[in-house]
């Protein structure tokens, strides 16, 4: 498909084109042919080819993490930059080691595994509501509903007290958008404050009452690493920080992938009857659809791409829905392949900063389409289904559908 070079040189980060937040693929492939490095009146940039990303990623002696100059203009001394910038995903060593290392000692492959039964039980659950009343929203009732519960049990919460996480969520990682309104804003640091004040009442259960390190996440951060603590800010904001992250992109790729099981039927076939590709269709759905859009470094040295150089503090904006659909590491990348080898897909970045519970999400979305499927192999979808209108983090908002109708026809 031949890329409309107009689309690349009207872009703006600043002001995205009508319609992008439904289908940036058309901009996406006009960006990886035309402008792989963009240039933006603002002087930052974005950079959009895979082999590009991959090196941001892997180069965190050039490229940083740390958002504190980009984040103090946009938010100010307010609870949305105490937070973006002290959580783990928007630091640097020594911060980002310190509090990497702490985490996935609880992440595990065999935490992880252990964590399985569970789920199982947890996505049943959700499917036996989902049969009784034939009519549902896929998000709400299902996609949402499985990583709020994996997180609250990793993090040992009341069920009683989790019903606010999803709103607080939604809030705080809203504005992270490229543009902001100032209801955004205010939404964010409302929910950054009463997350903030939740955590910190159950961390003071907790401290009185430990729970199992092995298995509760909350208790393995406040005893720490080896004698390495995190301070009460710290500990309090990369809480907040699991819990939007393992919500927010789990629900996503869950609701996405229903959703292109709809739009797909030959694939969808295939997986009915080849339930053995579940592994590869989830790492295709992460490249196809990722949940997660746009990625951000700073340059702290010089840096060459596509023969111009990039100075020293230089925001760069990166296009993972881009890179994920570049036709030089993907063959057909517009067409899902769930059978699709190899499959180096950036949906969880790479390098050092390979999100911490990637493993985890992989599970999550196994169990869960795997095991919808089988249940509502004919599912079809009812009524509009709507996206989030976010930019950066793709995924739906509302999938009406009814789920109780027999097999698809076969295709092909």
């Amino acid at each position: 498909m031949q890329a409309d070079r107009s689309l690349a040189e009207a872009f703006d980060i600043g002001a995205m084109p009508p319609g992008f937040a439904e289908d940036p693929f058309p901009v996406y492939r006009a960006l990886l042919e035309h402008a792989p490095l963009k240039r933006f009146a603002d002087g930052s940039v974005m950079l959009s080819r895979h082999e590009d990303l991959d090196r941001v990623y892997r180069d965190t002696k050039t490229f940083s993490s740390d958002k504190k100059v980009e984040f103090l203009p946009k938010f100010g001394e307010t609870p949305l930059y105490e937070h973006h910038t002290t959580s783990l995903v928007f630091n640097d060593p020594p911060l980002h080691t310190r509090v990497r290392r702490i985490m996935m000692g609880a992440l595990t492959p065999r935490a992880i595994a252990a964590m399985e039964p569970g789920l199982v039980a947890l996505v049943d659950g959700l499917l036996d509501r989902l049969e009784e009343k034939d009519e549902a929203d896929l998000i709400e009732d299902f996609a949402a509903a499985i990583p709020l519960e994996v997180i609250g049990n990793l993090f040992v919460m009341p069920h009683e007290e989790r019903r606010p996480l999803r709103d607080w969520s939604l809030a705080i990682l809203g504005a992270l958008e490229p543009v902001l309104n100032s209801n955004q804003v205010e939404r964010g640091n409302r929910a950054v404050t009463e997350f903030k004040a939740y955590l910190g009442d159950l961390a003071a259960r907790r401290r009185a009452k430990p729970g199992d390190p092995a298995t509760d996440v909350l208790t393995r951060l406040i005893a720490g690493n080896e004698g390495e603590l995190l301070s009460d800010t710290e500990l309090l904001q990369n809480c907040i920080f699991i819990l939007n992250a393992g919500h927010e992109t789990t629900t996503n790729l869950i609701g996405n992938a229903l959703h292109e099981l709809t739009q797909w039927p030959g694939e969808r076939r295939r997986l009915i009857e080849e339930p053995a590709l579940i592994d590869t269709a989830v790492d295709e759905v992460l490249r196809f659809q990722s949940p997660n859009q746009l990625g951000n470094r700073r340059s702290v040295e010089p840096a060459i791409f596509h023969g111009e150089t990039l100075e020293p503090g230089t925001r760069i904006h990166l296009a993972i829905g881009a890179a994920n659909r570049d036709p030089r590491q993907f063959a057909d990348p517009d067409r899902l392949d769930l059978s699709r080898r190899p499959n180096r897909h950036l949906a969880f970045a790479q390098g050092p900063h390979l999100c911490a519970g990637f493993s985890l999400a992989r599970m999550e979305g196994r169990i869960a389409i795997s095991r919808f499927l089988a249940r509502f192999p004919g599912f079809a979808l009812e009524g509009t289904p709507m996206r989030t209108g976010r930019v950066r983090f793709r995924g739906f908002a509302s999938l009406p559908a009814r789920v109780g109708r027999g097999l698809p026809a076969r295709v092909g």
